[in-house]
């Protein structure tokens, strides 16, 4: 069995329609003045349920967004034939954890950037659970899409989620496990934002992935 203890969680879920403009008027006073202006909704979100917690230079983080951020770019084209400057530069921004991480100058041993869909959730745990550090920030969400919804290329709900992984339990709130078995029937593992609404709650989750079965539960 491969497992470590959660010792941290928290789940950003904003009012569905909430732009990036008022998020900015209700988290800007988190972060640096200079940066509020340029992070994206998700950075916004992503940095408010990090918001107390201090990666370090042992650390390391995995980042888990399926779209990357793709808001800005849908307003952004969406602004033609008067484009907004700013908005080009905020949709070839980095990633919503980046954002923070270079806003707060915190400092990180590996960043594990991942997409994905099906398998999303149970790749980033699995690479919190292989990463050498002892101790990993799991961190993911969305931003809520205009057009490129209809092509299913893009969130119907914003959220984001930071949980922190150690190889200590002493202090633990849960458990994240996984327990190699070749006869685990390989079924499809909750969504990214399945898993972010079973934080929130603190449910518990189990399910069978290939050559294994994972489980979540809090203590």
């Amino acid at each position: 069995m491969i497992e470590r203890y959660i010792q941290y969680v928290a789940v950003e879920r904003p009012p569905e329609l909430e732009t990036a403009a008022e998020a900015r008027v209700r988290l800007g006073a988190k972060f640096p003045r200079t940066a509020v202006r340029r992070m994206t909704h998700l950075g916004l979100l992503i940095g408010s349920v990090l918001d107390g917690q201090t990666p370090g230079p042992e650390d390391a983080l995995v980042y888990a967004t399926t779209y990357a951020e793709t808001r800005a770019l849908e307003d952004y084209l969406t602004g033609f034939p008067a484009a907004s400057p700013l908005l080009f530069q905020t949709s070839i921004h980095p990633g919503g954890v980046q954002q923070v991480l270079v806003g707060r100058q915190q400092p990180l041993a590996r960043l594990w950037p991942l997409a994905g869909r099906t398998r999303l959730v149970e790749q980033a745990l699995l690479t919190a659970l292989l990463e050498p550090a002892a101790r990993v920030f799991v961190v993911g969400g969305e931003e809520r899409g205009t057009w490129m919804l209809e092509q299913g290329m893009a969130a119907a709900r914003p959220f984001a989620f930071a949980l922190v992984a150690a190889r200590e339990a002493a202090g633990a709130i849960g458990r994240v496990a996984f327990v190699p078995d070749a006869a685990a029937k390989d079924e499809v593992p909750p969504s990214l934002e399945v898993f972010a609404d079973a934080l929130a709650r603190r449910e518990n989750i189990t399910w069978s992935g290939a050559g294994g079965n994972w489980a979540v539960t809090w203590l």
